[in-house]
């Protein structure tokens, strides 16, 4: 089912960890970890897999899933950029180059798109009633920083985000900003209406090969579940991928399997389906 220009790692052996993505795959559309979810973590760690998360959010908006679904295991933030204890202690940053962020800003800013930024911790904006706040104020768990400007925190930027619920004046951004900064950023949707900026190295293919060499598991008994573009390079890095049954058509047809959507408990079935009941079989027990 795959398109990639890059030979998938091909799989060996029963699945020894599982990175699942987010929001439009963990959680609900209303940001909530359904029992099956939280059931399904649970029998992850009894079956002896590991379980942990990768994210467009940074740390403080994880801190709630990775505390009630029990995560030990490290978890990356900012779509990769952060690699991070469960305690939430920082294990290695890629922050977005000075001139880069500058570079973006101005088109943002010269496209009318809203701009948030992430840096030291904190959600940065110049409008605290501006659009998809609200939303993203219920996804943290936290306000934002009302700022005027954003250079006093050039040089630390975890992550920049163009806001905007027009599309095609979205895409439109999306596509001059990737001929502007060509590779000197990694450029993607985390949601419809995100376009997130973020290093080069800060990308979810990365995070799962960081993850990966940090936990001590081969890239070849991964496996990957997501359900937006910014899914697709974790993909291409494990063993086996898994895409949210609400992905777009191009999502789907990078993964190795496709799920049940978000509402309907995607997650907790794939869990069963594909990891929970391969390994059982793989060691002669029922799931």
């Amino acid at each position: 089912m795959t398109t990639l220009t890059e030979p998938r790692p091909k799989a060996r052996g029963p699945i020894a960890l599982l990175i699942a993505d987010v929001d439009g795959t963990l959680v609900t559309s209303d940001k909530l970890l359904t029992p099956a979810a939280i059931d399904a973590a649970r029998r992850l760690g009894e079956a002896g897999v590991g379980f942990t998360i990768v994210s467009s959010r940074p740390p403080r908006g994880m801190a709630p899933i990775v505390e009630q679904l029990d995560i030990t295991l490290p978890f990356a933030a900012f779509n990769g950029g952060s690699l991070v204890t469960s305690n939430l202690e920082l294990i290695k940053a890629h922050r977005l180059p000075q001139d880069v962020a500058r570079a973006a800003l101005a088109l943002l800013t010269a496209r009318g798109v809203d701009a948030w930024v992430y840096a030291d911790g904190d959600w940065r904006v110049r409008d605290p009633a501006g659009i998809r706040v609200p939303h993203e104020r219920v996804t943290l768990g936290h306000g934002p920083m009302q700022v005027q400007g954003f250079e006093d925190v050039m040089g630390r930027i975890d992550k920049l985000v163009g806001v905007s619920d027009d599309p095609v004046l979205l895409a439109s951004v999306e596509a001059a900003a990737r001929q502007l900064l060509n590779a000197r950023a990694t450029i993607n949707r985390s949601q419809t209406y995100y376009l997130d900026f973020t290093h080069p190295k800060a990308n979810k293919g990365e995070a799962v090969r960081s993850l990966c060499q940090r936990i001590g598991v081969d890239l070849r008994r991964t496996a990957v579940i997501g359900d937006m573009i910014n899914d697709v390079a974790m993909f291409a890095q494990a063993g086996f991928s898994i895409a949210m049954g609400n992905a777009t058509a191009e999502v789907k047809a990078q993964a190795t399997v496709v799920a049940e959507t978000n509402e309907n408990d995607g997650f907790a079935k794939a869990v069963h389906r594909f990891v929970l009941r391969p390994a059982a079989a793989a060691m002669g027990g029922q799931t």
